[in-house]
């Protein structure tokens, strides 16, 4: 058997895989294995972001822990809409209506684009005013502004990308999108050090001993780089250029699901549709982002060595967090298209067998992070102390890496089945009533004095009692309701343009 062979027995498109019959194990690993790499490469252009601005100065790196859970903000403000797109692909595929599922693959698009063009222009206006109010000392503001102003200019490019990854997702095809990224991935990890260091004392070179090459590129040059918005403008460009792959695809139709220019015509009752579905997960996700970035409040209390642990120790837990994600994708399509195919106990033997792979799984992981917590973070800086404190953080967090999965298996069946609402009221009540309260009354002397300890405490009690909250909140049974079934259903909404 060849290699191509080999890798393709691995990665199998929707057309080898029936996740509406046969068993359960299987096609979920066939699912979600390119999505773990998919977002694996995506935190790819995190790490790549935090582990060169780590090498060029540490208040760049302080920077991007206050700028990445702003990017989040943004973009998980418009996520309402590639959820919709995902859930109702999945369930129109499921239910063989390949029409309904083309045309609501269009108007998601359309619709992404539009509310990512208009949050785009916004946080490019009102960036700098936010980071101030989340906490960003005067040394760390102007970098962390001159980082968002760009990628705010580029959130079309950005959110656009993660549509056609969940449009796809929603067709069953978790392939194409992992070939994107990765393509994108290494045209920014190749793209960062330049833009951030230029032709002048770039660690590149030294790593690779091609000093008298980086000499000849400055005489010849003069660029000294753009530091942290040269990263900025890396990540916009690699992402623009894999939104304009991931359009080609769907519009040619060859892979996945197919979108027609005829049904992208702005169709606002069915926005209003999209939004039903959708506007739970943008409260969701921009539930959990202003948590995240009102936490970034309580970190700002303490030292720029704090805030840069924090922000590398986060990049790490990001990196723990694929598998769970990925699976919780993979559960979320698997749930629709048989939610669709009128097959509800088997979406729930989907969630169960995710959420008890994923719990050992991850507490495997975490105890592995225990043991090596200051290595892991010594990759991103040398700095002694803001290792120690990275170390202390995975420490705290790593024992209850298990119930991470448990949430996202369910969080994921709860969305396939259209019961968004649901899911966005365990994940920021995990965040926001549990974690940000725990980290606050740890941390001050408002309540234990902790210190930075107080903080990672909070991630550590929140994970806990997440997990707990939906494992009990799906054993009720209430995402079997039957207004699935009614003209409320996501399954059924008219695909056809609308006036109502």
């Amino acid at each position: 058997m060849s290699l191509l062979d080999r890798i393709d027995s691995v990665f199998k498109g929707p057309e080898d895989v029936d996740l509406t019959s046969g068993g359960i194990v299987r096609p979920l690993f066939y699912l979600s294995l390119p999505i773990v790499l998919t977002n694996l490469m995506q935190t790819a252009y995190n790490l790549a972001d935090t582990f060169w601005l780590g090498q060029f100065d540490t208040n760049a790196l302080a920077a991007i822990s206050f700028a990445f859970p702003m990017v989040f903000l943004l973009i998980s403000i418009g996520t309402g809409f590639s959820v919709a797109g995902s859930v109702l692909v999945a369930q129109h595929t499921g239910a063989n209506d390949e029409e309904k599922a083309e045309y609501a693959a269009s108007q998601t698009v359309t619709f992404s684009l539009l509310a990512a063009l208009v949050l785009g222009l916004v946080g490019f206006v009102f960036v700098e005013q936010l980071l101030s109010v989340f906490g960003a000392s005067p040394d760390v503001l102007p970098l962390a502004t001159s980082y968002m102003q760009v990628i705010s200019l580029g959130l079309m490019f950005m959110f656009g990308f993660f549509v056609f990854v969940a449009l796809m997702r929603g067709y069953g095809d978790t392939v194409t999108p992992m070939l994107v990224m990765f393509g994108s991935v290494v045209l920014n990890i190749f793209l960062d050090p330049f833009l951030i260091f230029g032709f002048d004392n770039n660690p590149l070179f030294t790593m690779l001993g091609l000093e008298g090459l980086q000499t000849t590129l400055f005489a010849m040059t003069g660029y000294t780089g753009s530091g942290i918005t040269g990263a900025a403008v890396a990540t916009i460009f690699s992402r623009a250029l894999a939104l304009v792959v991931g359009l080609a695809i769907m519009f040619n139709g060859t892979r996945g699901v197919q979108i027609h220019l005829r049904d992208m015509v702005p169709n606002f009752g069915y926005a209003r549709k999209l939004l039903a579905i959708g506007l739970p997960a943008s409260v969701e996700g921009s539930g959990r982002a202003i948590s995240i970035n009102l936490l970034l409040i309580v970190v700002g209390l303490f030292s720029t060595n704090v805030v840069a642990a924090y922000g590398v120790g986060t990049r790490v837990l990001s990196v723990i967090f694929l598998p769970a994600l990925a699976v919780s994708r993979g559960v979320e399509t698997m749930t629709g298209q048989n939610i669709g195919a009128d097959k509800p106990d088997r979406a729930e033997k989907a969630a169960n067998s995710a959420a008890l792979t994923m719990f050992v799984v991850l507490s495997i992981l975490g105890v592995l992070t225990w043991f090596t917590a200051r290595p892991i973070v010594g990759i991103f800086t040398d700095n002694q102390e803001v290792i120690t404190i990275g170390a202390e953080f995975l420490r705290y967090v790593a024992p209850t890496f298990g119930f991470i999965g448990i949430v996202q298996s369910f969080i994921g069946s709860f969305r396939g089945a259209g019961k968004t609402l649901v899911a966005a009221v365990i994940s920021v009540s995990m965040l926001g009533l549990i974690r940000l309260p725990v980290a606050f009354f740890g941390a001050t002397e408002f309540g234990f004095g902790l210190g930075s300890s107080g903080i990672w405490l909070g991630f550590a009690v929140s994970n806990v009692i997440g997990g707990i909250v939906a494992f009990l909140w799906y054993r009720r049974g209430t995402w079997r309701d039957k207004d699935l079934s009614s003209d409320r259903s996501f399954g059924n909404v008219d695909a056809e343009p609308t006036d109502d």
